[in-house]
């Protein structure tokens, strides 16, 4: 990957992380002598809707609610070639997850942490909105002050949504071993006793003696509490808080961030001390490094590494979003425009007056044989018009793996757009297709996006095309574009 020079006004210094959705680099603004974290959605994601209004909502969330304990966001932005970027402040302490793969934290200093995290938690339970991915990679830490202390950060917010808009049919969406059971289940209702779960596996992690022991309950146990040996110098009433925060029913959890925070509080005894400490703190506390960034030695041969790592590495995950699709050029598959159409694979369309196309994969999309499927774009610029929504446009993908797990109507389920209102659904048959077909209407950005899916009348695949049609077209455009997608 070829770094850039500059994005915005910013020098491009290094990569700090790269994910299946965004990349992050560090930058400096040489003005303020400050380093920021770039995130950059990936390229091959970059023709979706859906994917952009995570990312962009994602910022202008964090933005909005602007907490000491929240990653703050500087600015947004937009690359030449039409991709979004996000400026947020550069955790120089990296994360949990980095730290916990040097070594395990002292129990007194994660008891500690686990409440600074619960507390940051709560900030957004505050605020109506719903985490639904708390894992050691989404807990940050950032140089606080000249002594040494540090700020606990909670980030990566992709996958949040108001708690409007997080209950119903959702795509699937969290890390497994940290995801709460109703996660897993698109009908479920997703409310901040997800999160409670998530807290509870990450206070499993941190505070268990044997942690993989600690398996989460079965299905078919909702109430057997999981089995959790606590590590020496934990106070033996963690155990009970941590088993009722992963019960297997969210009906059986505490209600909120807060209140389990209170009630780890109680089960602590008298009070800890902040998470703080300075550089002379030794292993047992939680420093990092401040100033330029270098590359410090190795350690020694037979060192025992310390439980603290003064870490300068990645700062912000890439964002994470499950059951979002783009379009991505090259791949398998030929892909050449005949006369008014366009083929690419198995796919074919009809081409509106004034457009073009592109794209032969489904980015994130595989089949039984591992390689990508089929996909392409169209628009009078298919390159800029998920960027501009002053273009219409169209995304159309075929999938076997779909089908083998949604019907169309379920499908589109897991596609809603919070910030749209849905008209209801439509059933309409054209060149011998069977659509479902879903029109929302938008305040801001686009004024329409419409979602359709249908079966392979064939064999086992499901093709889905999105639009942003023009403006002032009804159904009949709509309905002539689908007709124009030919499936062999």
């Amino acid at each position: 990957m070829t770094a850039p020079l500059r994005i915005g006004s910013y020098a491009i210094e290094r990569l700090l992380g790269v994910g299946s959705f965004a990349t992050v680099w560090l930058g400096y603004d040489r003005a303020l002598d400050a380093h920021v974290a770039i995130k950059v959605l990936a390229e091959n994601w970059s023709h979706d809707l859906r994917v952009r209004e995570r990312f962009l909502d994602e910022a202008r969330l964090l933005r909005r609610l602007e907490h000491e304990r929240l990653i703050p966001v500087h600015a947004v932005g937009e690359l030449p070639d039409g991709r979004p970027y996000a400026v947020l402040a550069w955790a120089d302490g990296g994360s949990l997850r980095d730290r916990l793969a040097v070594d395990e934290i002292p129990a007194p200093a994660a008891l500690r942490l686990l409440g600074e995290v619960c507390a940051g938690v709560a900030v957004l339970h505050r605020h109506g909105v719903v985490h639904r991915d708390l894992t050691p990679g989404n807990v940050l830490f950032r140089s606080a002050g000249p002594d040494g202390a540090e700020q606990v950060l909670i980030a990566d917010l992709g996958l949040a949504k108001a708690l409007a808009a997080a209950s119903g049919l959702t795509a699937r969406a969290g890390t497994p071993g940290y995801m709460a059971p109703e996660q897993d289940d698109p009908g479920a209702v997703v409310d901040t006793r997800a999160d409670v779960y998530g807290l509870g596996r990450l206070g499993i992690r941190l505070l268990a003696a044997d942690p993989a022991g600690a398996n989460p309950t079965r299905p078919d146990q909702p109430r057997r509490a999981p089995e959790i040996r606590l590590r020496d110098g934990v106070p033996p009433g963690i155990a009970a808080v941590l088993a009722q925060a992963t019960a297997h029913r969210p009906a059986d959890r505490y209600p909120d961030a807060a209140t389990m925070h209170a009630a780890l509080t109680r089960a602590s005894g008298p009070p800890g001390r902040p998470v703080r400490s300075t550089r002379a703190s030794g292993p047992a506390g939680l420093t990092v490094a401040t100033g330029p960034v270098r590359q410090r030695p190795a350690p020694r041969a037979g060192a025992r590494r310390p439980s603290r790592l003064r870490l300068a590495g990645a700062a912000v995950l890439a964002v994470a979003v499950v059951g979002a699709v783009g379009a991505e050029s090259g791949g398998a598959g030929s892909a050449r425009r005949v006369g008014g159409t366009y083929t690419t694979g198995p796919l074919t369309v009809a081409l509106p007056p004034g457009w073009s196309a592109t794209g032969a994969t489904w980015a994130g999309q595989y089949g039984a044989d591992g390689e990508p499927e089929p996909a392409l774009v169209m628009s009078p610029r298919p390159h800029r018009w998920a960027a501009d929504p002053r273009l219409p446009g169209a995304f159309v993908g075929l999938s076997a793996s779909t089908a083998a797990r949604a019907t169309p109507a379920g499908f589109l389920a897991e596609r809603t757009h919070g910030d749209c209102a849905p008209a209801p659904a439509r059933a309409t048959r054209q060149a011998g297709v069977e659509w479902t077909v879903v029109a929302y209407r938008c305040d801001r950005g686009r004024p329409q996006i419409i979602e359709s899916a249908a079966l392979h009348p064939g064999r086992p695949a499901l093709v889905y095309v999105q639009i942003a049609p023009p403006a002032d077209s009804g159904p009949a455009f709509v309905d002539t574009l689908l007709a124009g997608v030919r499936l062999r």
